[in-house]
């Protein structure tokens, strides 16, 4: 299993609409990045990730399971672009802020710290365990 992180801002696609969609999740459309879209090309059915609210709150907020691999993106003609379908897992009892993940030591070099543009990114099993542990799972 493989771990990542979905950005997505608040007012564009919250945690609560990702939850309303329920098991059959929705997929993770739009992404314009190269770099972004092959890690979706990578991940698999059962892996797991970080939904983040990004500008105004940047905050983790929740985790979501892929449920789909990568597939053509709906959103567009252009087959360079594939997605991922996701599903709402389950909320972090308490979000975990961005500048509390810069403040951890043991995440510095997290793509978050590092490259936070990037909208689909990888999170190592270390990462994951301790963001896990700092939003009260």
């Amino acid at each position: 299993m493989a771990y990542w992180l979905f950005k997505s801002e608040t007012a564009t696609w919250s945690w609560d609409q990702q939850v309303a969609k329920g098991p059959n999740g929705e997929e993770w459309d739009g992404v314009r990045n190269y770099q972004a879209r092959n890690f979706m090309r990578q991940m698999a059915v059962g892996d797991l990730g970080f939904f983040y609210h990004s500008q105004k709150d940047r905050e983790v907020v929740g985790i979501v399971e892929v449920i789909a691999e990568a597939h053509p993106d709906s959103t567009t003609d252009d087959e360079r672009w594939d997605c991922v379908d996701i599903k709402a897992v389950k909320p972090l009892p308490q979000p975990v802020h961005l500048d509390a993940i810069k403040a951890e030591p043991k995440l510095a070099d997290m793509v978050l710290v590092k490259n936070s543009r990037l909208s689909v990114q990888p999170v190592t099993p270390e990462e994951w365990a301790r963001i896990c542990k700092m939003g009260g799972l």
